[in-house]
C-alpha cells in the first residue's frame, strides 16, 4: 500500500505552498522569494535546497551548484545534519546529472550517512535513492542491486510511493541491460500504475518512458511512440527540461529500431541540442551515439563513422557507463564485420572472373 506522493525537498514554509506536481518554474519563483525572505539559517537552508532543486530540473547547471552549495553552508550553521544531508541529496543529484559520477557517489554516500546519523529518514531515502541510481548508471549492478532493493524494502514500509517507483524502476532498467524485457516491462507497468495512483506526473513521465522502452525492444513502435508522446505533455507541463531530452533521445531509440534512420537522426539531432544547452555530457554523448548509428545506416564513410565511435568510446570510459560504452564497441564490430564481408565478396566475386 501507499499514499499520496509528495515532495519533502519542498521545506517549511514552501512545503505548504508546493506540491510534487508543482512546475519548476513556479518553484523556482517561489523559492527565490523565500531566499531573499529568510531570516534564519536554516530557513535560507530550505529556500536554496528548494532553488537548487528547480535550477538542476530547469537545466540551468550554475545556478543549481551555487544553490546547493548555499544550502549545505547554511544547514551547517545552523547545526542541522539533517538539512545537511538534504543539500548533498541535491549536490550529488547535480553532479550525477552533470556526468560527475565519482563525484556523485561520495556527496550522495555522505548524505546517507548524515541522515542516517541524525534521523532524517526521508534525505535518507533520497540520498540512498541517489546512490543506486548513480552506481546503476555506472553499470555497476552488483554493487547495487541491494541499495535499489533496500530502498523497495523502505517505501513500501512507510507507504512511500516515490521511493517505491524510483526502486522498482531502477530494478526494471537493470533486467532490461540484462535482456530480461518481460520482467522489465512488468516492473515498468507496475510503476506508472503506483505514479498514476500517488498522483505523482513525474515518476508517472520517467515509468513511461521505461514501458516504451522494452514495447520498443518488442517491436512495438506505434504504441512506444504513443506513450512517449503522453509523457511528453506532463515534461513540458511541470518544465522537466532533462526528462524532456530523454524523451527525445528515447523517441529517436524507438525509431531507429524501427528502420526509420532519417526521422531518428533528427530526433537524436534535438535531444542533443537539449543537453548541449543544460550542459549534460551523459545525454549529449548517449545523443551522439544514437546520431552515429542513424548516420551509419543512411550510408555515411564507414571511416568517419569509426572516428567519432573512437572518440564516443573514450567520452564512456571517462563518465563511467559501461553499458553505452559496451553498446559503442559491439556496433563497431559490427561495422567491422560487414566490411569484412563486403571485401570477402568482392574478392570472391574477383576470382571467379
Amino acid at each position: 500500500m501507499h499514499g499520496k506522493a509528495f515532495a519533502p525537498e519542498y521545506q517549511g514554509e514552501l512545503g505548504s505552498a508546493l506540491g510534487v506536481n508543482s512546475s519548476y518554474e513556479e518553484v523556482h519563483a517561489a523559492a527565490g522569494r523565500a531566499l531573499s525572505q529568510a531570516d534564519t539559517a536554516l530557513a535560507r537552508a530550505r529556500a536554496a535546497l528548494a532553488l537548487a532543486e528547480a535550477g538542476r530540473r530547469l537545466g540551468r547547471v550554475d545556478e543549481a551548484r551555487a544553490a546547493w552549495r548555499e544550502s549545505y553552508r547554511s544547514a551547517r550553521g545552523a547545526g542541522d545534519a539533517g538539512a545537511m544531508a538534504w543539500a548533498l541529496w541535491s549536490g550529488g543529484t547535480l553532479a550525477r546529472q552533470c556526468g560527475q559520477l565519482r563525484l556523485a557517489r561520495r556527496l550522495l554516500a555522505w548524505g546517507v550517512t548524515l541522515a542516517a546519523d541524525s534521523g532524517e529518514r526521508l534525505a535518507h531515502g533520497y540520498a540512498l535513492a541517489g546512490l543506486a541510481e548513480t552506481g546503476r548508471i555506472q553499470g555497476d549492478y552488483a554493487a547495487v542491486a541491494a541499495l535499489h532493493e533496500q530502498l523497495l524494502e523502505q517505501g513500501r514500509a512507510h507507504g512511500e510511493a516515490r521511493h517505491m517507483v524510483w526502486a522498482m524502476s531502477g530494478i526494471a532498467q537493470m533486467r532490461r541491460n540484462a535482456g530480461d524485457h518481460a520482467e522489465a516491462l512488468e516492473l515498468f507497468t507496475e510503476c506508472v500504475r503506483i505514479a498514476t495512483d500517488a498522483q505523482d506526473a513525474r515518476g508517472r513521465a520517467w515509468s513511461l518512458r521505461g514501458v516504451a522502452d522494452v514495447l520498443s525492444l518488442r517491436g512495438e513502435a506505434e504504441r512506444a511512440l504513443a506513450l512517449l508522446s503522453e509523457a511528453e505533455v506532463i515534461c513540458r507541463a511541470m518544465d522537466l527540461a532533462s526528462a524532456l531530452a530523454y524523451n527525445h533521445k528515447m523517441r529517436g531509440n524507438v525509431l531507429y529500431r524501427d528502420g526509420s534512420y532519417g526521422a531518428a537522426r533528427e530526433m537524436y539531432a534535438i535531444a542533443l541540442e537539449e543537453f548541449r544547452t543544460m550542459r549534460e555530457p551523459r545525454g549529449m554523448a548517449l545523443s551522439r551515439l544514437g546520431l552515429v548509428k542513424s548516420r551509419a545506416r543512411l550510408g555515411r564513410d564507414r571511416t568517419e563513422t569509426l572516428a567519432e565511435l573512437d572518440g564516443l568510446e573514450r567520452d564512456f570510459t571517462r563518465i563511467g557507463l559501461r553499458h553505452a560504452r559496451e553498446t559503442t564497441i559491439a556496433f563497431r564490430a559490427e561495422i567491422d564485420a560487414k566490411a569484412g564481408a563486403a571485401a570477402g565478396a568482392e574478392f570472391s566475386s574477383a576470382t571467379r572472373r
